[in-house]
């Protein structure tokens, strides 16, 4: 779907959107955890897939925008967004899977993307360990000219994060197999894909998809409420954390901000909204067009029958 193709989408979802009037609330998404016990047995093998990962984006990036230069700014923001699943530059992340060589793991990349379970979640918390507070440094590096995949692994993946520093431990006999690599259906995989692209919108990164079955659960009730809590994406205080700027001093700036603030916050919310009923919609949508095809196609045949009698 080109670009041109996805506003005209997105600008008819919005008028149903105002035409509806439907606020319900949305299911909430399980989330896979991920397994830190694994993080230690690929966390080399993960930072040189982010080098790799870094190299060629980069690569596709200076492409893009010839005969332009990329400003240091475009590099920070692939540095940040690498390991973040909710981004477009971290969608290498599923199409990797978790495999048992012997006393190691290893990262077998897949032609197909796959659904993000716990596999997929370990290789991303591997990713944010390994990044960690370095994604400006990193950033910086690549600016300066050292773009070369050689270079970029042995300042990322020894002198910074010392994550192929050391010798990989073993992997123990006893250890639980992980889930097998499930591929993704195509059209899920499309409409996520325009999602994460979409994730810099306002309002935008709190949208996310949903099946048939759980839009069906959203319309209908699923009695499992009680449980939803637990599905929660949790915050995990072990990851680094990076320093918060200074708060602005005087009392009269303050002050004078609050007013702004609860603006942008109600503007914010209203946005978030809207853009929530727009994934909705687009859900509805996209999943709801086979069936309609069927139903028409099963009516049609119908009235063919009845006209014979």
């Amino acid at each position: 779907m080109n670009r041109c193709g996805l506003l005209l989408l997105v600008g008819i979802l919005l008028l149903l959107y105002a035409c509806d009037g439907s606020n319900a609330a949305l299911p909430k998404k399980s989330v896979a955890k991920a397994r830190k016990e694994d993080i230690k047995y690929i966390k080399c093998g993960v930072c040189e897939e982010i080098v790799k990962q870094l190299t060629r984006q980069l690569k596709k990036k200076k492409e893009k925008v010839a005969p332009k230069k990329l400003t240091e700014l475009d590099l920070i923001n692939l540095a940040e967004n690498i390991c973040n699943i909710k981004k477009e530059e971290a969608d290498w992340l599923m199409f990797l899977d978790i495999v048992e060589d012997g006393d190691k793991l290893k990262l077998v990349e897949q032609k197909e993307e796959g659904e993000c379970n716990t596999e997929c979640r370990t290789i991303e918390r591997a990713c944010q360990e390994v990044m960690g507070d370095h994604d400006t440094d990193v950033a910086e590096f690549m600016y300066k000219g050292n773009t070369q995949r050689a270079a970029l692994s042995k300042y990322l993946c020894k002198d910074l994060s010392k994550a192929c520093a050391g010798k990989t431990p073993p992997v123990p006999k006893d250890r639980e197999p992980g889930p097998p690599f499930t591929p993704k259906p195509s059209k899920d995989a499309e409409m996520e894909k325009i999602m994460r692209s979409m994730s810099d919108m306002p309002g935008a990164p709190g949208m996310q998809m949903f099946s048939r079955e759980e839009l069906m659960k959203r319309r209908y009730g699923s009695g499992d409420d009680e449980d939803d809590d637990d599905d929660e994406e949790e915050i995990d205080e072990d990851l680094p954390v990076k320093p918060k700027k200074e708060a602005a001093k005087g009392a009269k700036k303050v002050s004078d901000s609050k007013g702004s603030i609860g603006f942008l916050g109600k503007l914010k919310s209203g946005l978030t909204e809207v853009t929530d009923a727009v994934r909705h919609q687009a859900s509805k949508w996209w999943y709801g067009s086979s069936s309609s095809q069927k139903q028409k196609s099963t009516s049609e045949s119908a009235k063919v029958s009845k006209s014979e009698l």
